[in-house]
């Protein structure tokens, strides 16, 4: 069974799976179907629950195709042993990246282990340096994710979008490039002319709305409109600069998971034709 065509213009659209979080990849999958979505945001966790070869095959013989994988990073450790092991883990997200039929693996790149950020940060650059040959041989590119200032401690000391392009900038653009979440980054003054640097090297776009006031700053994205991110003037900057790929809805939120599923899609595709 094969997706059918999209009857409004929904081609770039991509459901990040965890916006329907209490799917499994193959009730994601056919419900992009049904929906008509097109394309798909993978994470790793839930496909390693449907197994790696599975989850690949209801996509592929669904007729949909993989916006990205998602995630590599967490470079940041205590000991040499330990980024050892998590290197080890980031090759093992690009073979399934590639396995998947994506050549997208959005990094978020870890926390400092202690109060030392800049240390925290040459183990993000030392770690995405030593990836960089192992995707490059699976024909996988890393997307560097900045994540917002207030998640500097749990996810990333990554939190602008012009860290993430020092970071990328000393690799070639068909290696590593930057993933830009509205969320992250909508608050930034320089964001403009940081996306109009970023041309050539934006891998991925991920929509969702900035709540006011923000309950919880990991759980608590809202869906597009329903704040206060300027999200059709971020999305025509990136357009501007070059990027012609899918946009993925990315709404991490219980009160979006706990509706019915298909009822979040209709809400998806409504949201995104007014919004993005």
């Amino acid at each position: 069974m094969k997706a059918a065509a999209p009857s409004a213009d929904l081609s770039r659209l991509s459901l990040n799976h965890i916006t329907t979080r209490r799917w499994s990849v193959r009730e994601a999958v056919e419900g992009c179907l049904r929906a008509n979505i097109p394309w798909i945001g993978l994470w790793r966790d839930k496909v390693a629950e449907t197994g790696l070869k599975e989850s690949a095959r209801l996509v592929r013989e669904a007729g949909l195709e993989v916006s990205s994988l998602l995630r590599g990073g967490m470079f940041p450790a205590v000991t040499k042993a330990e980024r050892m092991v998590r290197l080890d883990d980031n090759k093992r997200a690009v073979d399934e990246a590639a396995t998947l039929g994506t050549d997208v693996l959005v990094l978020v790149c870890g926390p400092a282990t202690d109060r030392d950020l800049e240390a925290a940060r040459g183990m993000v650059e030392n770690g995405v340096e030593q990836l960089v040959p192992y995707a490059a041989g699976a024909g996988v590119k890393l997307g560097i994710e900045p994540f917002h200032p207030a998640l500097m401690t749990e996810r990333s000391v990554i939190v602008t979008l012009s860290q993430a392009l020092d970071l990328a900038e000393q690799f070639e653009p068909d290696r590593v490039g930057v993933a830009l979440d509205v969320y992250h980054v909508w608050w930034d003054p320089e964001l403009y002319p940081q996306i109009a640097r970023a041309a050539g090297r934006i891998l991925s776009l991920h929509v969702n709305d900035w709540l006011v006031p923000t309950a919880d700053s990991l759980l608590g994205r809202g869906m597009m409109g329903d704040g206060v991110i300027e999200i059709r003037r971020i999305r025509q900057a990136v357009d501007a600069a070059g990027y012609t790929g899918p946009i993925e809805v990315e709404i991490l939120n219980p009160e979006v998971w706990n509706l019915p599923g298909d009822e979040i899609l209709a809400l998806v595709k409504e949201r995104y034709t007014v919004h993005v």
